[in-house]
């Protein structure tokens, strides 16, 4: 398989870079916003401002990384053990299951619950537990995967197979680093209500 991806590609760096740098990007500013509360000052001391800020620089930056992604598979070559019905269905399947999962997901937790109004302070009542959250535990993080590897298939793309797998392993250490600290933030709500109440 690697024999069908062409690494001399300059278009392959160039989505690499950002599949690595988006949540490099979004952890590392939200943990600021969180600490020394920037975005929100930026805003005008308006924490909802600087979330609504964060989330339109957040998907702006996963359409670039969407639109170099896509131009990385068009200048890398096709396996022909891809270029079949068979696999074209499974993108479409895969596709739908990504979709679903993206954005039931978004519908659930709202615009600031997506874009980490958590490290604004904006802070759900409780945890989201229905569906797509019954279904796994991060189905963002899932969906957009297959969404990727769907796109690869119907590309008949050997390089966004391995990309996909690139793009699983991103947001799974990224997870390492959003979930001890989303814990975090909820754990110490709970100990100033508790302290409020006493």
């Amino acid at each position: 398989m690697l024999d069908y991806i062409d690494f001399s590609q300059p278009t392959f760096y160039y989505v690499l870079a950002n599949i690595f740098f988006n949540p490099i990007f979004w952890n590392t500013v939200a943990r600021a916003e969180y600490r020394s509360h920037v975005l929100t000052k930026l805003a005008g001391g308006n924490a909802y401002r600087g979330c609504y800020a964060l989330a339109v620089t957040i998907f702006s930056i996963g359409i670039i990384r969407d639109y170099l992604y896509t131009w990385a598979l068009d200048n890398q070559p096709t396996h022909p053990a891809l270029e079949s019905p068979l696999v074209q269905a499974a993108a479409v399947v895969l596709f739908a299951v990504g979709g679903v999962l993206v954005l039931t997901s978004m519908y659930a937790l709202g615009v600031t619950g997506t874009y980490l109004g958590d490290y604004f302070g904006i802070l759900m009542d409780e945890r989201v537990t229905g569906f797509p959250f019954n279904v796994c535990d991060n189905p963002m993080y899932v969906g957009s995967t297959l969404n990727f590897l769907a796109t690869a298939l119907w590309h008949a793309s050997p390089a966004g197979i391995f990309l996909s797998v690139i793009v699983y392993v991103v947001y799974q250490i990224a997870l390492l680093f959003e979930g001890p600290f989303t814990t975090m933030i909820y754990a110490n709500k709970e100990k100033s209500k508790n302290g409020k109440s006493q």
